[in-house]
């Protein structure tokens, strides 16, 4: 049985639970603006978003306005998953 995102979470430092619960409220975020939202320290949240990346929570992509940085948000499908509901299709058959 796969884990759930709580269960998922209950591993991670504080500082992992502080940026997911930052990228669920206010996201999707680029790394600067979860240091501002957080408070916490650049290295910080980039060792958080790692943590999540590995274990699948959040997803990473180029952030349009300014392609030197990423965007981060949290992985809608674990999130589905979470709540027991499936995924829409992207598209109409």
């Amino acid at each position: 049985m796969a884990a759930t995102t709580g269960e998922k979470l209950e591993e991670l430092p504080p500082s992992a639970k502080l940026v997911f619960k930052v990228l669920e409220y206010d996201g999707p975020l680029t790394q600067k603006q979860i240091v501002e939202e957080s408070m916490l320290s650049a290295r910080t949240v980039r060792y958080a978003l790692e943590r999540l990346q590995d274990i699948d929570l959040v997803n990473q992509d180029v952030y349009f306005a300014d392609a030197r940085q990423s965007l981060y948000e949290i992985d809608e499908d674990a999130m589905a998953t979470e709540n027991g509901t499936e995924a829409e299709p992207c598209c109409a058959e």
